[in-house]
């Protein structure tokens, strides 16, 4: 993939194809192409969540919001260990007293 980026950059700065890009229908084309491509892969990224959704297997969204939840519950236990160490120092300390 690299390589291919590395040639289209290349072509870019040929002035041919520099002048060429300047045609308005080749912008549109261009324009057009990249919005075919976008609908393209959003409808296939669709039918992808609803075959895993079918078949019932976890997808990289799901993942994502899964470790997501995970972080979030870590953190909030956490904060409820640290609340009963400071609960139990606290009635130490008043036992002391």
């Amino acid at each position: 993939m690299t390589a291919l980026k590395d040639r289209l950059f290349k072509l870019l700065q040929d002035p041919r194809v520099a002048k060429l890009m300047q045609n308005p229908k080749v912008q549109q084309a261009v324009v057009k192409g990249f919005r075919f491509r976008g609908r393209v892969e959003g409808a296939m990224d669709q039918r992808v969540q609803q075959m895993a959704s079918v078949l019932n297997l976890a997808t990289q969204r799901d993942l994502r919001s899964l470790q997501r939840r995970i972080r979030h519950l870590e953190q909030e236990l956490h904060e409820a260990q640290e609340r009963i160490i400071e609960a139990e120092d606290a009635r130490e300390a008043q036992a002391r007293s």
